[in-house]
Formats: structure tokens, C-alpha cells, sequence
């Protein structure tokens, strides 16, 4: 979809109200884990000059201890984002982690595994306290359009700071003594660059500065996640985005032992893997933006499930085709037969994450009340937190039965499969928006025009000309907001729209001379929907043109304004005349294969007209200037 002004979402990092901010999260992530790996390849392959304690316990218990303060205090650390200035808070967090990192360091210093595990908690409250910070911010600082965008660079930003982080601490790592004096200094100055970055933050009001912080954290998580329930698409896209850290944990974590037992490879291939994952994720979330052309674009979710299924199932079959048992680095792996499928799919698992996930966040940052940012995002990361335990809990399961780790991920791609199903029967809209992502990206081009007239927020009423059976999705695609269609009753018998439209919530309306109950029925339940605040887009035609001229307009506009006092925003489609779609007696396919795949469509949106100027014929004369010299 083309856009006027289009600057690169990379643009945002050279200014102040994202730049400081970017670099402050970026150096969080990046130092939380070269500490952790440091740490967990210390006590894996150097285990016996520090404690007596088995390694595989140590590696379950560290990053059980990270995830932890998630728990226990993610809904504390929402009420404190959304009480305290976001600039303030963010260097309170960065001289927190000072202060852990300086406790760490002498851990390192002087081989005190205890201090050592007690800044591993120190920092997974430090990431508990960021977390709300982090997502609450974008939505004060960039405009709608560009929160796909920031989320997008802030999302790959933390994967990279991730992978980064976790290259660096195994490098270090495995360099003895020296190695661990330069984790100690290292993670220290890296703390000290991050409050220095943090200085930079702009000022962020808080939205609820009067809030009282709740001491009884266990009551306020359950408050907190009680609320985010309150609004049901943003609750199950929390859901949404809790199940892709569910499937990241489970797959994740069996890459330590993917590499060593399956490729027979050293910590290098160990390396590769989560490179290759980690650029997959960063890609996906910065093709978000491209992909969903700078809206909240919730149709490449389902695109981002298929890709997580699809590629996880391809990486068990790709696993069974790799036959090398020598042992080997990074650089021989790549040699041998079968890898490249494997590194593809793991790349690919990776891409199509992103596009699950950073649209998801996106969704989460529009939809929920604004001085409930914070507390959302921490009841997020509390479902987040409980799902990758739950992960860790469903991998002991699987291995205690006997389950291979290809297996394991067949497993978890079948899980997903059940999983997005079922959320996308509870939200129709994911499929709706899908759909018809679909349709432009493939068969159409589809550029707006004034697309901004559409109200972000509030009720109007939607009036556009009617060409072909797909109008009603080109105008959900170019819609920043979901829409109720009041459509023909009959297109409800139709196999595939009708499942489309009764997903979509569209009304069905009937002439009052065949069918008069479901008439009145429709116009109550038009009030209703603009009551309820909603977009109602109407077909004033009443039928599919037969000609390419657009037919008088009806006068049901009048009755729905007689009980809603709405606007109406007149909408125009140009060029899908002569489509396969529309109703074209001349010989259709010959039309539309002369007019080419990816033929351009636009929407032309007009101004809103006051409700008390309305008529239909006023409103005939607006479409058809909208429309122009295209049919």
C-alpha cells in the first residue's frame, strides 16, 4: 500500500524522543546477557573451580532465577511506570544496574558463585522494572504510523543486543582468568554507557501520576491481569504474544543440545544457531513495517503462526536428512549435507516470528486504555514469565518421555497449529485483517488517498461505491480500525465470503418488501454498532454495478441517521471494474488477464460530512467526484 512521505523507520534512531531510548534498552539487553552466558558457560565447561553443584541444575536454576522477578513483581513495575516520569525511572533502573553489575564484579573477583547468582536475580528485577517502561514509552513519543516502525527497530534491537550479548559473554567466557576479568569491567562499563544514554531521554509524563502503589503484589497481579481481560482482543493478543515466548523458550532451549548431540558440533555451532535465529527475528520485525504498509497491520499474524508451523515442522524432517556423526565447528557444520535446509528453517522460524509478534505488541499499545499502558505490558510480561515456565515444564515432560529433540519440535509446531485456531476463532479479526492482507499483496496493488479521514477513534458512517465482491476487504486492508459491513443477506449463503463476512461481525440486511423483520433488524443493529463507537461501512447502491456507472443511491442513509447523529466519510474505489471480482458481462477472465496480476487499485476517502448535511444524492455527487475518470 503506497504512502506519501514515507521515511525510513531507522530515521527515528537520529532523533532525540527515540535515539536515547533505543541505546538505553539496547545496552540492557546486550549487558543482562553477557553476564547470564558468561556465567552459564563458566559453570558448564569450568564447573568444578567454583562450586560442587551439578551443571545441569545450575543451568536450569539461573535463568529460572531471571524469570522469577517477572513474576513477582511485573504488575509493581506497571504501577510504578505509570506513576513515575519514564525518563526518571529509566536512570533509576540504569544506576540499579550499576550497583548489580559492582556486586557482580567482586562475585567474579573473588569466585563467589552466591554473589554471582544474586546478581542474576538483581538483574532479572532490573529487566522486570524496564519491561513496562520499555513498550509504555513508543505510543508517548511516535505517531500512530510510526509505532509499527519503532517497535520494529526496538524489537530488533533487543534480539541483536540479545545475540550480541550472548556471543560476547561465550567469547569472554573462554578465555580463563582474563576472561573473567573482563566480564567483571566489561558488564560494569557497559551499565555506566547505559546511564550516560539514559541521560538523553526526553521527559514522559506519567499518565497516572496520583496512582497509589499497591503493597500486595500477588493481588495486584491478579487486579492487573483482571483488567487487561476487560478488553477482549487486547487480553487474547497478550495471550498471543505470551505462546510465542511459550514457543521461543521451548525451541530455544534445546539449541545447547541440538548443536552438541544432534549436529555434533562445538559451542561455536551452538553460536551459529542462535545467530541465525536471532537475525531471522530482527528481520521479520523490520520487515513488519514494509509489510504492513506503516499501520497496525494484525493480518500478518496469522501469516507469522503459518510460517511458525510450517518451518517447524520442515525442521524436524530437516533434522531426520542430517547424517554427520564426526565432530565438528561452526565452519564444518556448514560443510555438511543438510544444514543449509536447517539454518534456513531455523532463520525462518525466526522471520515469521517477527511478524507474529511486533504487530501483536502494536495491537496492544493501540487498543488498550492509554493510563493503563504500563500495567498491561507488566500483566503481559507476568503471562509471559508463567508461559516460559510452563515451557521449561513441557520440555521435562516431553524428554521424560522419551521424546527426541526433533521430535520435540515437530511437537511444538503441531501445538502452535491447535493454538492459532483457536485464537483466531475467538478473534475473527485476525483472519478478516489477514484475508485481506492477502489480497493486496498478491493480486492487487492498492494505494489511499486521504486514508486519514478515517476517524482513529469514534463512530462514523462509511459510504463508497459498489464494483465487486471483494470491496468490502480492499476497504478493511486500507482502514486503520475494524469495520462493520452491512452487507446483502444473501452473500451469507456464499461458502467462502459468507464464513469471511459472518467472521467479520458484517450485518446482513434484507429489501423490506423480501424480508422485512431482518430489515429493521439490520438498521438496530447499525445504532448499536455506532453506539458502541464503532465504523459502519454501507453500499448505498443496494447491488453490484452491471456497467461500471455507479446506481442512484438508496435512501437507507437517512433512516440510520435518524437515530445516530454520525458522521459520514464518503469513500470512493477506483480500478476494480473489469476485475475477475466484479460483475462484468464482457468476457471477464480476458479483461482481467489483459489488465495483469499486482493491477493497481486505489481508495479515495473523502472529507466527513456533518450528519444534519447529508442526503443521498449530495452524497452520490461526493463518491462520484472521488472516483474520478476510474471505474
Amino acid at each position: 500500500m503506497s504512502h506519501p512521505n514515507h521515511t525510513s523507520q531507522f530515521a527515528l534512531l537520529t532523533q532525540r524522543r527515540f535515539g536515547p531510548f533505543f541505546w538505553t534498552q539496547f545496552l540492557g539487553a546486550f549487558n543482562d546477557n553477557l553476564f547470564k552466558t558468561a556465567l552459564l558457560v563458566v559453570l558448564t565447561y569450568d564447573a568444578l573451580s567454583w562450586t560442587t553443584l551439578p551443571p545441569a541444575l545450575l543451568n536450569n536454576l539461573i535463568p529460572g532465577l531471571f524469570i522469577l522477578p517477572y513474576v513477582v513483581f511485573s504488575a509493581t513495575a506497571g504501577q510504578v511506570a505509570d506513576k513515575v516520569e519514564k525518563g526518571r525511572l529509566a536512570r533509576f533502573v540504569k544506576l540499579l544496574e550499576i550497583g548489580i553489575m559492582g556486586i557482580a564484579a567482586i562475585g567474579w573477583l573473588t569466585h563467589n558463585l552466591w554473589l554471582l547468582v544474586a546478581a542474576v536475580a538483581g538483574m532479572g528485577v532490573h529487566s522486570t522494572l524496564f519491561g513496562p517502561v520499555k513498550y509504555a514509552y513508543l505510543p508517548q513519543h511516535l505517531k500512530p504510523e510510526e509505532l509499527v516502525g519503532g517497535n520494529g527497530v526496538i524489537e530488533m534491537g533487543t534480539f541483536v543486543g540479545i545475540l550480541l550479548g550472548e556471543v560476547m559473554g561465550a567469547i569472554l567466557a573462554g578465555h580463563g582468568a582474563a576472561g573473567v576479568h573482563l566480564v567483571a569491567f566489561g558488564t560494569l562499563a557497559v551499565a555506566v554507557l547505559g546511564l550516560a544514554t539514559s541521560w538523553r531521554i526526553p521527559v514522559s509524563p506519567a499518565p497516572a501520576p496520583a496512582l497509589k502503589i499497591s503493597a500486595n503484589f500477588v493481588a495486584e497481579s491478579v487486579r492487573n491481569l483482571a483488567f487487561s481481560k476487560k478488553n477482549r482482543t487486547v487480553f487474547l493478543s497478550m495471550l498471543g504474544n505470551s505462546w510465542f515466548w511459550f514457543y521461543g523458550a521451548l525451541v530455544l532451549s534445546q539449541f545447547p543440545l541440538y548443536a552438541k548431540d544432534y549436529l555434533h558440533g562445538d559451542h561455536s555451532v551452538f553460536v551459529l544457531l542462535l545467530t541465525i535465529f536471532s537475525l531471522g527475528i530482527g528481520t521479520g520485525s523490520l520487515l513488519c513495517e514494509k509489510l504492513s504498509g506503516r499501520k497496525v497491520e494484525i493480518g500478518l499474524v496469522p501469516f507469522g503462526t503459518i510460517g511458525l508451523s510450517l518451518f517447524g515442522i520442515d525442521l524436524y524432517f530437516a533434522s531426520l536428512g542430517y547424517t554427520n556423526t564426526a565432530p565438528v565447528d561452526f565452519v564444518g557444520v556448514l560443510a555438511q549435507h543438510g544444514t543449509l535446509r536447517i539454518l534456513a528453517d531455523i532463520l525462518l522460524l525466526g522471520v515469521f516470528g517477527g511478524f507474529f509478534i511486533v504487530p501483536l505488541f502494536a495491537l496492544i499499545q493501540t487498543r488498550c486504555d492509554p493510563a493503563h499502558v504500563s500495567r498491561t505490558i507488566a500483566g503481559m510480561n507476568i503471562l509471559n514469565a508463567l508461559f516460559m515456565v510452563a515451557s521449561a515444564g513441557v520440555a521435562v515432560f516431553l524428554i521424560g518421555r522419551g521424546f527426541s529433540i526433533p521430535e520435540m519440535f515437530l511437537t511444538t509446531a503441531l501445538l502452535n497449529a491447535v493454538v492459532a485456531i483457536y485464537i483466531f476463532s475467538l478473534v475473527p479479526e485476525f483472519l478478516m485483517r489477514f484475508l485481506a492482507w492477502l489480497l493486496i499483496h498478491t493480486i492487487h496493488r492498492v494505494s489511499t488517498v486521504d486514508v486519514e479521514r478515517i476517524p482513529e477513534e469514534g463512530p462514523a458512517v462509511l459510504v463508497c461505491n459498489h464494483v465487486s465482491y471483494v470491496d468490502a476487504i480492499v476497504i478493511l486492508a486500507a482502514s486503520p480500525r475494524p469495520i462493520r459491513f452491512v452487507m446483502d443477506h444473501r452473500i451469507f449463503k456464499t461458502p467462502l465470503l459468507g464464513f469471511i463476512f459472518r467472521t467479520g461481525k458484517a450485518i446482513p440486511i434484507a429489501p423490506a418488501q423480501e424480508n422485512p423483520w431482518l430489515m429493521e433488524k439490520a438498521f438496530v443493529d447499525i445504532a448499536q454498532a455506532l453506539h458502541e463507537g464503532e465504523l459502519v461501512c454501507i453500499f448505498p447502491e443496494g447491488k453490484l454495478t452491471r456497467t461500471g456507472e455507479m446506481n442512484a443511491f438508496r435512501g437507507g442513509i437517512a433512516k440510520i441517521l435518524a437515530r445516530s447523529q454520525v458522521p459520514v466519510i464518503p469513500m470512493a474505489l477506483r480500478g476494480l471494474w473489469g476485475s475477475v471480482f466484479s460483475r462484468d458481462p464482457s468476457n471477464v477472465f480476458e479483461r482481467s488477464f489483459a489488465r495483469g496480476l499486482r493491477s493497481r487499485l486505489a481508495l479515495a476517502v473523502g472529507r466527513p460530512v456533518p450528519p444534519q448535511q447529508v442526503t443521498p444524492e449530495g452524497l452520490y455527487e461526493e463518491v462520484l467526484a472521488l472516483r474520478g475518470d476510474w471505474k
